[in-house]
C-alpha cells in the first residue's frame, strides 16, 4: 500500500465511513446498526483535529480501515477508535500504529510522560486480535450491549416509589442538573473521565438529542437522585444512552422506575427493542438489574489498553 492511499477524514467522507463500519457490523452481529450521524458527531467533535486526529486507507479506491483519536483526559489517557475489513490487516497494522505514534504525542503534549490508549473492539472483531497482543495490547474490561422487545400493551410507564417523582429535562437548568448527576453518579466506574458542562454536551452530541426522553427522578429526603438519558435517533433501536443513580439513593428502586421509564416511552413511539451498555464487572449491580428487566445479550465488547513510552 503506497502513502498516498492513507490520509485523514473530512466530514464529508461520513457516508463512506458509515458504509465500512455497517459492512463490519454485518460482520461482527449480523446486521448494520451503524448510523450516519453518529459518525458525523464524531468526525465534528471539537477535542478532535481530522487534520491530525483521523486517519483512512483506500485499496483501489475503496475504503478499507478507518481510525478516529481523541484527547478526553488532558493527561496520559486517549482512546482510539480502529475498525479494519478482515483481509486488509497489514493496512490495518499501519493505521494503528499511526494512531499510537499520535496518541503518545498528545499524552507528552499533555505533560504526561506516557499515553494510556483504550480502543474498544467486539469480542469477535474483523481485526486481527493476535496483532495487537503482538504490540503490547491486551483486554482490561468487557462490556456487554443489552436488547430487549418491547410491546406497547405491557410496557407500561410505572407507578413512581413511594416518596419519588419523576419529571422530564425541559429547562437548561434541568440540563445542567443532568451533567450534574452524571458526573456524580458515574464518577467511580471504570475509566470515567469527568467533564464539564460544555464538553459533555458535546459528547452526548447535545444538539441532536430529544431531551423529552431525558427523565430526573427526586426523592423526598434527597432531593433529585438519578436520571435517564435516553435517544431515538438511532434506526436499529430505542437506546439508552445512560441511567444512574446517587451512591446514597441506591438500593431504593430508582434504577428499575427509570428503565422501566424507558421501556414505555419507547414502546409509545413505536419502537420494537431498546438497547444499552454495560460494563460486565459494574459494582453496583447494573448487570443483574437489565436481566431482571428481560435484558440480554446482543453483542460483546472487550476494552483492548496499551501504555506506550
Amino acid at each position: 500500500m503506497s502513502p498516498a492511499d492513507l490520509r485523514p477524514a473530512t466530514l464529508a467522507d461520513a457516508p463512506a465511513i458509515t458504509a465500512l463500519l455497517n459492512e463490519i457490523d454485518r460482520i461482527e452481529i449480523g446486521r448494520p446498526e451503524t448510523d450516519q450521524h453518529t459518525v458525523e458527531a464524531d468526525l465534528k467533535h471539537p477535542r478532535t483535529d481530522l487534520t491530525q486526529d483521523s486517519w483512512l486507507a483506500f485499496d483501489d479506491g475503496r475504503l478499507v480501515a478507518y481510525g478516529l483519536l481523541w484527547d478526553e483526559s488532558g493527561g496520559e489517557r486517549v482512546d482510539i477508535d480502529h475498525y479494519v475489513l478482515p483481509d486488509h490487516q497489514r493496512t490495518g497494522l499501519r493505521v494503528l500504529s499511526a494512531m499510537e505514534t499520535r496518541a503518545l504525542a498528545k499524552a507528552r503534549a499533555n505533560g504526561a510522560e506516557r499515553a494510556v490508549v483504550h480502543l474498544h473492539l467486539n469480542t469477535r472483531p474483523t481485526t486481527d486480535t493476535a496483532l495487537l497482543a503482538g504490540r503490547g495490547w491486551s483486554v482490561v474490561r468487557t462490556h456487554h450491549v443489552l436488547r430487549r422487545a418491547l410491546d406497547p400493551a405491557t410496557d407500561l410507564v410505572p407507578e413512581a416509589p413511594a416518596g419519588v417523582r419523576v419529571r422530564a429535562c425541559a429547562t437548561e437548568a434541568d440540563r445542567a442538573r443532568v451533567h450534574e448527576l452524571y458526573q456524580r453518579s458515574f464518577a467511580e466506574h471504570f475509566d470515567f473521565q469527568p467533564r464539564a458542562y460544555p464538553l459533555w454536551l458535546d459528547d452526548i452530541d447535545a444538539a441532536g438529542l430529544d431531551w423529552s426522553l431525558v427523565r430526573i427522578a427526586e426523592t423526598d429526603d434527597l432531593g433529585d437522585a438519578g436520571f435517564l438519558l435516553a435517544r431515538d435517533d438511532r434506526e436499529a433501536m430505542g437506546w439508552i444512552r445512560a441511567l444512574g443513580v446517587l451512591r446514597e439513593a441506591r438500593g431504593r428502586g430508582l434504577g428499575g422506575f427509570l428503565l422501566r421509564h424507558a421501556f414505555a416511552h419507547f414502546a409509545a413511539r413505536g419502537r420494537d427493542t431498546v438497547g444499552l451498555g454495560v460494563d460486565t464487572a459494574n459494582a453496583t449491580g447494573a448487570p443483574r438489574l437489565y436481566g431482571r428487566h428481560g435484558m440480554t445479550v446482543h453483542f460483546a465488547v472487550d476494552t483492548w489498553e496499551a501504555v506506550l513510552a
